[in-house]
């Protein structure tokens, strides 16, 4: 019997379990257009599914014994045509066409496999359409991952995190409220993630911060030890997701909107301070009190897209250029990488070793953070410059000078640290101090102070 929403690939292979052969025996059953998608590493992807033509559907039901009106109900793909096989001289003949899930029907993770074998009486893997909104087994308290990464978890458990599978307990109730405003729950689960894996990001250096770190280490056995970074990518969809369905319900709330146009100024704009309402009562509805001036000190956020799309449109303002004013879409450059794109770029960033290496292996997330909130600062405070050359002299040239010796300061503090991490990489010191401008005995003086300041 298929699960519900299950790729049809991931029936396949546990048809042919059945039987006692392997997925490859059996799927030559169909005459295969192409290959399944494979990992860096050879292995064929979880989530690489078939698309079937009408003759092949037929094979299917056959091979199961089970009505095709319940393959229909039950697998997302199965009515899906693919114009190169549905058509043609050959589409009398049972065909298959191999498809990236995500693709084809959305998100794939690992089912649970104590689900399937309740269902089916072999706890085998099976994967199926997933979003990323429902990922928790609320019966034996797994969080599902995503099926499409080279790592050899299907699941994380929950059993000591009770806030996670609370989290997915509220989300329905979310998702209606969402419905009620207008909004697609998928939208505003979507912004949410987007604004607090940002925060995840960010949160290495909030020294304050010790509910994640409590959250990673139950979900990485107890303790992550040396692979603190493979966890961090591994196991962030679960330790964020209580904050996610949080922020999701307090955007979705009016009063939360009235708060953004009040911290704004309303109809008077002014600037935003670290002591902003909208990001304090936010800080608190996730459980951090401290966490106000931190979002006040975004820019360029998902969470400040949001709020400045709230503010434009009451005030009637248009949005930027070419910008379809709508606070619950998502730009491309704000989406969050996923969990397979950030092992592909670990993987491939361990392979070289000493000055070769690639940066992000060699220098930490701490430092690479450091780095690029410094260079942001910077960029910041040459922005606030735009059309300042009006006023008195004193005036603009007050202005000016303070802003530009800001972002100088912040600009020599980056350089420091990226001249040390280059040199602790094993790039020689020649040609770091060529890259500053600076000589060799200037930089050396310059790294040696830096140290003695940190």
């Amino acid at each position: 019997m298929p699960l519900a929403g299950e790729l049809t690939a991931s029936l396949i292979s546990r048809v042919a379990a059945r039987y006692g052969l392997a997925a490859s025996s059996v799927m030559r059953l169909w005459t295969c257009r192409n290959s399944p998608s494979r990992h860096d590493g050879g292995g064929v992807r979880a989530d690489a599914e078939v698309v079937l033509n009408g003759a092949g559907r037929g094979v299917l039901a056959e091979l199961c014994g089970v009505e095709p009106a319940v393959l229909v109900r039950a697998l997302p793909s199965f009515t899906v045509d693919d114009p190169t096989i549905s058509t043609g001289r050959d589409a009398s003949l049972a065909q298959a066409r191999w498809r990236a899930a995500v693709a084809v029907a959305g998100e794939a993770a690992f089912g649970c496999r104590l689900c399937t074998a309740r269902r089916t009486g072999q706890a085998l893997r099976a994967v199926r359409y997933v979003p990323r909104r429902q990922r928790v087994c609320l019966r034996h308290g797994r969080w599902l991952l995503d099926a499409d990464a080279d790592q050899p978890l299907e699941h994380l458990d929950l059993r000591l995190l009770p806030e996670v599978v609370a989290a997915q307990r509220r989300w329905p109730g979310v998702a209606r409220r969402a419905v009620r405003a207008g909004v697609e729950p998928q939208q505003a689960f979507t912004l949410a993630h987007a604004v607090v894996a940002r925060w995840w990001e960010q949160a290495l250096y909030w020294e304050q911060e010790e509910v994640w770190p409590r959250r990673l280490h139950h979900l990485a056995g107890g303790n992550a030890g040396s692979r603190l970074g493979w966890w961090r990518i591994v196991g962030r969809d679960a330790a964020i997701f209580p904050e996610v369905v949080a922020v999701a319900q307090a955007l979705l709330e009016p009063a939360m909107a009235e708060v953004a146009w009040r911290a704004s100024g309303g109809m008077q704009p002014r600037v935003r301070g670290a002591d902003d309402a909208f990001c304090h009562r936010l800080g608190e509805l996730v459980g951090r009190t401290w966490l106000g001036p931190e979002l006040a000190a975004e820019h360029s956020s998902p969470l400040n897209d949001w709020k400045g799309a709230i503010v434009r449109a009451r005030r009637n303002e248009p949005g930027p250029p070419g910008w379809r004013e709508d606070p619950w879409r998502l730009k491309r450059e704000q989406q969050p990488a996923t969990m397979a794109g950030q092992l592909r770029v670990l993987a491939a960033e361990a392979q070289s070793g000493g000055s070769g290496t690639r940066w992000r292996a060699t220098v930490s997330a701490e430092q690479r953070f450091r780095i690029t909130q410094l260079v942001e600062e910077a960029r910041e405070q040459l922005v606030e410059l735009r059309g300042v050359h009006s006023g008195t002299t004193a005036e603009v040239a007050r202005t000016l000078l303070e802003h530009l010796s800001r972002s100088a300061a912040l600009i020599d503090q980056a350089l420091v640290h990226t001249a040390t991490a280059a040199v602790a990489a094993g790039v020689a010191l020649e040609e770091v101090a060529a890259w500053s401008r600076l000589s060799a005995q200037e930089l050396a003086e310059v790294l040696a102070a830096g140290e003695v300041g940190d």
